[in-house]
């Protein structure tokens, strides 16, 4: 494929930040270019074939998944499987995975359709993944692992506090509004980019019948929970008084 010329000032920079990131020497540098590769920017192979990253974010996502599983596992010794169940789901959110590959430098290197606002899709945390997924094939379980736990959980992610953190907000709202005996609802709509491959999502949180938070995000499940976020947040600062009539 040698979609990055190594020879290149930017092949010798992407091959630099990939040792620098992971801590490790990469074997095949190819994998990693693989990772970087959005469906959107319409990149084809010698078949006119979209390459891109969907199957390596598919596998690092499970690798995800079963090393913050087992490190929870170990962490937890006597919380049970619906504590560790919560616990992993709020590691893994899209929204968390977004936010650590942005910090980690990914998106200098996805290569998206130009058009795309990166920050309002799920590309970041899916490049995340498939990175994670690309040190698994180049270097292997253990290697995997430990760029997971040393470059991914340690630095940015503080198991202790997330653990304790509620961040389901439309559930909150919910129960906010059965006791104080309002309605919540949720208006959502689908939103096609430019590219016509990328979709977005946008939610209104209702609270008897009034718009009180918005909310944007890759799933019609994140718009709602940013819109119930912010619906909170309105309502934590009296900007909006419910009734009770």
């Amino acid at each position: 494929m040698h979609i990055i010329k190594l020879f290149s000032l930017r092949g010798k920079k992407f091959y630099s930040f990939i040792k620098e990131t992971t801590g490790l020497k990469p074997k095949d540098i190819e994998v990693y270019e693989l990772a970087f590769m959005h469906k959107s920017a319409m990149i084809k192979d010698g078949r006119k074939k979209i390459i891109c990253n969907e199957r390596l974010e598919f596998l690092g996502d499970a690798m995800l998944g079963a090393i913050i599983a087992e490190e929870l596992y170990n962490h937890f010794p006597y919380k049970d499987e619906g504590f560790l169940t919560k616990t992993r789901s709020r590691i893994v959110n899209r929204a968390l995975l977004n936010s650590i590959a942005l910090k980690m430098g990914l998106a200098a290197w996805i290569k998206v359709q130009p058009q795309i606002d990166m920050p309002q899709t799920s590309i970041l945390g899916d490049a995340l993944e498939a990175f994670i997924g690309a040190v698994y094939l180049d270097r292997g379980y253990e290697d995997c692992k430990r760029f997971i736990l040393q470059k991914v959980l340690v630095p940015y992610i503080d198991v202790d506090t997330i653990a304790i953190k509620d961040t389901n907000y439309k559930s909150l709202l919910i129960e906010w509004g059965q006791k104080h005996k309002q309605s919540i609802n949720f208006i959502t709509r689908e939103h096609h980019e430019a590219d016509d491959v990328t979709t977005t999502f946008s939610a209104i949180a209702q609270i008897n019948e009034l718009g009180c938070g918005e909310g944007k995000g890759s799933s019609k499940k994140e718009a709602q929970q940013n819109a119930a976020k912010n619906a909170l947040a309105n309502v934590e600062n009296s900007t909006v008084v419910p009734t009770t009539e």
